[in-house]
């Protein structure tokens, strides 16, 4: 997955997120929503920084959802 598929996966995510709140929706979609946008955020933000380290981004990998929730915001 390259930084558009990325990009492209996020943006179709936090669409059906917004479109999901504004109506009587299922709490555990929403929060399997998050939880997936949080591990392609940290994926993309990994591809980047190898990419600016002269590092290959193609050797970033998605981190386990317990990982990624962890993080101090």
């Amino acid at each position: 997955m390259d930084d558009r598929d990325l990009i492209s996966r996020i943006t179709e995510l936090v669409a059906e997120e917004q479109k999901l709140q504004g109506t009587d929706h299922d709490p555990a979609r929403v929060r399997d929503i998050e939880v997936t946008l949080d591990q392609l955020w940290d994926l993309l933000r990994q591809r980047r920084s190898r990419e600016e380290f002269g590092r290959d981004p193609s050797d970033a990998q998605p981190r386990d959802p317990t990982t990624v929730e962890g993080y101090i915001q």
